[in-house]
């Protein structure tokens, strides 16, 4: 598995992140939908990567820096067909990493509170990721679960 920096210009990226949205739409109400577009992820402060074995999209993630000590993990998704391979961890792994090289003192992410999500946060949980209180310009949401990771103690 390689894990790249992508510059969000291919149709295979397109068409992930277009089945994430889908499914947000899908499984949270407009309102508690905070997954980003493809624009929304070109943002100077975000950094996105995918993971490929050979010309085969397996997943991707970004990291968005908040501040110079925080960083929140946005557009975690693991391609349907690889699910269970350990994707989505290696993509985590390689975040928590950089934001580790950058400094921040804090990663933090937000995620789905319904019954979808149990998945998504018990990785989060694995690697160490604890409940928190909305971050940032989030507001209190029962259909959003905030996690936070100390980087630096």
């Amino acid at each position: 598995m390689e894990i790249r920096k992508d510059d969000l210009s291919g149709k295979a990226i397109a068409d992930l992140l277009q089945e994430h949205l889908d499914d947000m739409h899908e499984t949270s109400p407009p309102e508690s939908v905070h997954a980003l577009d493809l624009q929304a992820l070109r943002s100077p402060e975000i950094t996105f990567w995918s993971a490929w074995e050979g010309d085969i999209l397996l997943g991707c993630g970004a990291l968005k820096e908040l501040n110079p000590m925080l960083g929140e993990i946005k557009s975690m998704r693991t391609a349907r067909n690889h699910r269970g391979k350990g994707v989505a961890s290696r993509i985590l792994e390689h975040m928590i990493k950089e934001a580790q090289q950058r400094g921040y003192q804090t990663l933090n992410l937000e995620t789905g509170s319904m019954i979808e999500f149990t998945p998504a946060r018990a990785l989060y949980e694995r690697y160490g990721f604890e409940h928190c209180g909305p971050f940032f310009d989030y507001d209190e949401d029962p259909n959003s679960v905030f996690m936070t990771k100390k980087l630096i103690e």
